[in-house]
């Protein structure tokens, strides 16, 4: 397999597209991989070449700076950029949903101030939700935003933000009201990053997607002009719910691509190495590993494309969809990823080696957008709705 030969189908985008993606990642993505995990530099190169060849906002309006894809475009878009190195998809993946909240529920203002420069890579977002005492539970956010004469004050901490040690501006999610609970007292806001009160607190250095800057916000009584609310007030976990489900789905097609990157490098050195005379392929043992990586790999991208086509059609087991799509997608990257490395013996531990660095790549995406035990939630909450007693 190479870069162009993706299954994964898309709508809007073309062969041309198509082609330009791949060739992308051939020549620009995958020759530096190694060089960004040894030194987790930020790729601001890469990424300012994405902006001007149209891979961020992929489903955001055409008139809004986006391409005006679909969900399965964006799937398409991740998994091959993810085939490349997972960190520059990550980045893909933090514009498609702040690029989404932005184009739905942004003022003009907003959206020129923020949208454009962010879609054209010229400004660098960060996605300011999780907390020391929460992470998929919404309705233990601590970090608190009051009203003022002039606006709000918002004074709280984040942690684990993806681009908080680079990020220009912070979509931040805060408590507006206390006694409404997640339902109706989460605010969303815009915060530039350069103003008084606000605190990048640590770079994190991570075991994989080290190219990923992550580290922590702090606000301490920020204070903010009325119109930085992102849409209206108390309206957050709404929000959120309509765009969790791109998330996950993007996180999928993230988990594929690792997993396709990883079918290529072992069954290239299968094919390479020899023991006892002869390539370790003619090895059921190996060769079944490699049949067992594809045939569940084809197995996840139907379910994925499924999921994109759910939301696609706003159709009402989206969520659901989503949900299994990320499950399986990134458990079994997990899977393939220690088979592959097997295959590499002892040469799999060894850093250097491509499958070594898709090995520790692969382990956050059981984590991010919802731990797959939060999947397992959902799916089985969905299940047992509506069965009697």
């Amino acid at each position: 397999m190479t870069t162009a030969q993706s299954v994964i189908p898309s709508i809007v985008l073309g062969a041309e597209e198509r082609s330009l993606v791949a060739e992308f990642v051939d020549e620009r993505i995958r020759p530096v991989a190694e060089e960004l995990d040894e030194t987790e530099r930020f790729p601001d190169d890469i990424y300012t070449e994405m902006g001007k060849i149209g891979l961020f906002g992929i489903t955001v309006p055409e008139h809004l700076g986006g391409v005006g894809g679909t969900a399965l475009d964006y799937l398409f878009v991740m998994e091959s950029l993810s085939y490349g190195y997972a960190s520059v998809a990550d980045q893909c993946g933090l514009v498609e949903i702040l690029g989404s909240l932005l184009a739905a529920y942004g003022t003009s203002e907003q959206q020129k101030k923020y949208l454009t420069p962010m879609l054209t890579a010229e400004k660098r977002c960060a996605y300011a939700l999780t907390e020391p005492g929460s992470g998929s539970d919404l309705g233990s956010i601590a970090t608190r935003a009051r009203k003022t004469v002039d606006g709000w004050e918002l004074t709280g901490e984040k942690i684990y933000i993806h681009n908080a040690p680079v990020a220009d501006f912070a979509v931040v999610l805060a408590v507006t009201d206390p006694e409404l609970g997640k339902r109706g007292g989460i605010s969303v806001f815009v915060v530039d990053i350069d103003q008084p009160g606000v605190s990048r607190a640590y770079h994190e250095h991570k075991m994989g997607q080290r190219a990923s800057q992550v580290g922590g916000l702090v606000f301490d009584h920020v204070k903010l002009s009325a119109d930085s609310i992102l849409g209206e007030e108390g309206k957050a976990f709404s929000y959120m719910m309509k765009v969790l489900a791109k998330g996950r789905l993007g996180i999928s097609g993230l988990s594929l691509g690792i997993s396709r990157a990883a079918l290529d490098a072992a069954t290239q050195q299968s094919v390479d190495r020899h023991q006892f005379g002869k390539p370790i392929s003619a090895n059921q043992a190996i060769a079944f590993s490699l049949a067992d990586i594809a045939t569940e790999l084809r197995a996840g991208t139907a379910l994925c494309v499924e999921a994109a086509h759910a939301i696609d059609n706003a159709t009402a087991d989206a969520e659901t969809l989503c949900s299994m799509a990320k499950l399986y997608a990134s458990e079994s990257c997990v899977r393939h990823t220690d088979k592959a490395l097997q295959v590499y013996g002892g040469n799999g531990f060894i850093r250097g080696y491509e499958v070594e660095r898709l090995y520790r790549d692969a382990r956050i995406t059981k984590i991010y957008e919802g731990t797959s035990e939060i999947q397992r939630l959902i799916i089985s909450r969905s299940l047992l709705k509506g069965v009697s007693k």
